[in-house]
């Protein structure tokens, strides 16, 4: 009975540390797509309408992503839909909220629905769905009934983005910052890094007229100059290769007002080839993300410490 009693604690240690990891890496990984990287499709083929000379960004389509960096710092906040794949690791669809003002805030409904960060969330007893939110110093992952059985009801798990960068190293210190990475600037400060900044032209994005701008990031290229200044693209490269992208390509989608309306990228990580999608829309809405209860959330450092004990239970 010790024995048996012994395993079966084991055993559901080692599903409740396959669930945090597994969200873990879903923190970590869109960390990627913030250095933008990936192709909206036709922004290659159609850049001999771009405005680019002998590799310099022209002044036009510069001085519009310059507007619509300031134009989207202003406005704060989003609606949010989007899907990201990495590789073998994650498929993903996201919908939710977020607010950038100070920090970032916001709750999203994610689905996980493939790759091992997919299988190991569903082999801890959940569909692949959770909540998130998203507070200045912390992640949390809320994962349903399953998961709450195994640490005493609790249904939401904590990540302390500081504790984040102590397990993962510069790239869990980035998630600090990366979690903005469904945020439209991102977007923007990744075209003003590009070295090919091009106007693709003027497309329909549900049902929104939007003008469509494309280019190329790589990290061992420099920028040309006039997009971002050299303590901004500084910063924007130490994001990349925090993340483990070396470089890809971004195509940002602007509506009448300078409003990114969506953005899309493919970039080349260490993990395999990033691919995100993501559409924005009611600019200005208020978003109340706040913290769980405390009686109803666990933290990820007690969820790995059980794990590492087996028999013991948070």
């Amino acid at each position: 009975m010790t024995v048996a009693t012994g395993t079966r604690a084991a055993k559901a240690a080692r599903r409740r540390r396959w669930a945090g990891t597994a969200l873990a890496a879903a923190v970590l990984v869109p960390v990627a797509a913030c250095t933008g990287g990936s192709s909206g499709g036709d922004g290659g083929a159609d850049a001999g309408n771009g405005a680019k000379a002998g590799g310099v960004a022209q002044a036009a389509p510069v001085a519009a992503l310059r507007e619509a960096r300031k134009r989207t710092g202003e406005t704060a906040s989003a609606r949010i839909e989007g899907t990201m794949e990495l590789g073998t690791v994650m498929s993903m669809e996201q919908t939710g909220a977020l607010d950038w003002s100070d920090g970032l805030r916001g709750e999203m409904t994610i689905t996980y629905d493939g790759g091992t960060a997919a299988d190991a969330l569903k082999r801890s007893g959940g569909d692949g769905t959770l909540r998130a939110l998203y507070l200045k110093d912390a992640y949390y992952a809320h994962l349903g009934d399953a998961f709450a059985a195994g640490v005493g009801g609790r249904h939401w798990i904590r990540y302390g983005y500081a504790d984040l960068a102590a397990a993962a190293g510069a790239g869990g210190d980035a998630v600090r910052d990366a979690s903005r990475t469904s945020t439209p600037l991102e977007g923007v400060e990744a075209l003003l890094a590009s070295g090919d900044l091009r106007k693709v032209g003027e497309e329909d994005v549900r049902g929104v007229a939007a003008t469509h701008y494309s280019g190329t990031v790589d990290v061992a290229e420099p920028a040309p100059a006039g997009g971002l200044d050299a303590g901004e693209l500084a910063a924007f490269r130490e994001r990349m290769a925090a993340a483990g992208v070396t470089g890809g390509t971004v195509d940002v989608w602007l509506d009448t007002d300078h409003l990114p309306v969506k953005k899309s990228e493919r970039a080349r990580t260490r993990t395999g080839t990033l691919n995100s999608t993501v559409f924005y829309s009611d600019y200005g809405v208020a978003v109340a993300a706040k913290a769980p209860a405390a009686s109803d959330t666990v933290d990820f450092k007690e969820i790995a410490g059980a794990a590492a004990t087996p028999g013991t239970a948070p």
